[in-house]
């Protein structure tokens, strides 16, 4: 794939570039300010252009993300933000893909597509705000409120099992997936950066506190004075082990963990070792909650696997060994193709099968330029040509006779109008006159553009496009020669390219 080359400034970026023009729109003391703070902190330790790097959000508070951010972006529709970053990172697997979302547009109307992002492993970071609350909506319950949760549409309390944002990705055979703070700077710029530097589909949920719909959401771990006793910080390959005095840990009784106190027999040897390459031991990780448990911080999983767009580069490579590069045409006419018998033109004027307009053999189309092909080359219609003193009825007979849905005007050798089956519509059906004795000139299309029988079709094309035309003259000559259809014109062009 040839990538254009932007010429970029060497000067280092600092947090400041990645910083836009737009006022942040937030609930004051919304968590999103400090997740915001914390990823244009990150970005310039990326190393990565701002040219290269893409925000694609969804709908909700958190997704108006995209226009904080100095860089690229999408602001999509609700729950689509995977489909468009997963098309956005095939088409150009060179950028840095960050999705932004929340639970609710995530998990809700967005669950299938995030599944299938995981699942596919495209090298996208997915930052998921969870505050366990619709806020944008003013506070409904979302698929991760509390069994009870009262809120605005759920005045009893929700009775819905809440989604584990973690174990979802899990499931989702996502490759990576971790849990972060909103209000936790060093744990966050620590986590982004393993997200990013991991090849494949990274998810991080960040507790995000709603200080309007939801406040104290996770008062019980964000708490300074709390978080030591009610969170444990992953670090790969070292035990787990929690508490202001580090006293405490965790330990496999059978294959269900358990809290231990350290002394007394139970040492770090006894306690669980973090391995962020083992699904099982995330799987242990992804369900420990509060109050039984410390709640896991940090990276759960970190497994590579083979892209999804890393696949789908080497599938075309391949074929484009094997088959060769192809073209549109090839690729329209391949497989399975068969012809759809229709009228050639509108019910009444043209009505007549396509079989005796066309061959009734099935039709190889001999490739043109349509560059050089000339308008002559399309199959033209009979020539139909009334005076301007014809009356308007005998004139519609002649149509509907001929099986046309276009006649010429014309006096002696010099085209004056057309008449279409679009005049009938518009201008004869809307009115009640005797049409017997209204000559066909009041109601014409005076001097109509027309093409010239030796035009090249683009020509015709473009005027017809251009101009919104249904029907265009065709002169030989200068004289009145025959008329071409804008159904017609797409036909040649479509079996000749």
């Amino acid at each position: 794939m040839n990538i254009p080359v932007v010429p970029v400034s060497s000067k280092p970026l600092t947090k400041a570039d990645f910083v836009s023009s737009q006022t942040v729109r937030w609930c004051p003391g919304c968590g999103d300010y400090a997740i915001l703070a914390n990823v244009q902190k990150l970005m310039p330790e990326l190393g990565i252009p701002r040219e290269n790097i893409v925000f694609v959000s969804g709908i909700g508070c958190s997704s108006r993300f995209p226009y904080y951010m100095n860089t690229y972006g999408f602001h999509t529709i609700h729950g689509r933000a995977p489909a468009l970053a997963s098309g956005l990172k095939i088409a150009r697997p060179d950028l840095s893909v960050w999705l932004v979302s929340g639970d609710g547009d995530s998990l809700s109307i967005g669950g299938n597509h995030l599944l299938h992002i995981l699942r596919r492993n495209l090298d996208v970071n997915i930052l998921l705000f969870n505050n366990q609350i619709y806020g944008l909506t003013k506070g409904q319950y979302s698929p991760t409120s509390e069994v009870g949760k009262k809120t605005k549409s759920s005045p009893f309390g929700a009775i819905d099992h809440p989604i584990n944002p973690l174990m979802f990705a899990l499931t989702s055979e996502g490759t990576f997936i971790a849990r972060t703070l909103d209000i936790d700077p060093k744990g966050s710029s620590a986590v982004l950066k393993e997200a990013a530097a991991h090849k494949g589909t990274s998810f991080v949920e960040i507790l995000q506190n709603c200080i309007i719909f939801n406040d104290g959401a996770f008062q019980h771990v964000s708490d300074t004075s709390q978080r030591e006793e009610r969170t444990i910080q992953l670090k790969h390959g070292e035990p787990l082990i929690f508490g202001k005095n580090k006293d405490k840990g965790i330990r496999l009784k059978g294959l269900k963990p358990e809290v231990v106190e350290l002394g007394n027999g139970v040492s770090e040897a006894d306690l669980l070792v973090h391995d962020q390459t083992d699904p099982t031991l995330a799987y242990i990780l992804c369900q420990m909650n509060t109050p039984e448990f410390p709640m896991p911080m940090g990276v759960m999983l970190n497994r590579p696997r083979n892209t999804y767009e890393d696949a789908v580069e080497e599938q075309i490579r391949h074929a484009i060994e094997k088959e060769g590069p192809g073209t549109l045409h090839d690729l329209l006419y391949s497989g399975e193709v068969w012809e759809i018998k229709r009228m050639v033109t509108s019910k009444g004027f043209g009505q007549i099968p396509e079989d005796d307009f066309y061959d009734n053999e099935p039709q190889s189309y001999k490739k043109q330029d349509l560059m050089t092909s000339q308008v002559g080359e399309v199959p033209l219609r009979e020539s139909v040509i009334v005076n301007a003193d014809s009356s308007v009825a005998s004139t519609i007979r002649l149509m509907q006779e001929k099986h046309v849905s276009c006649v010429m005007i014309a006096k002696g050798e010099k085209l004056e109008g057309i008449f279409t089956e679009g005049d009938v519509i518009f201008k004869i059906m809307p009115e009640s006159r005797d049409w017997e004795k209204t000559p066909i000139s009041e109601v014409m299309t005076a001097n109509p553009v027309t093409v010239n029988h030796d035009d090249k079709v683009v020509l015709a094309f473009n005027v017809m496009t251009v101009g919104g035309i249904n029907h265009i003259p065709v002169l030989k000559n200068g004289k009145p020669f025959s008329y071409v259809s804008s159904e017609t014109l797409m036909d040649y062009i479509s079996q000749h390219s």
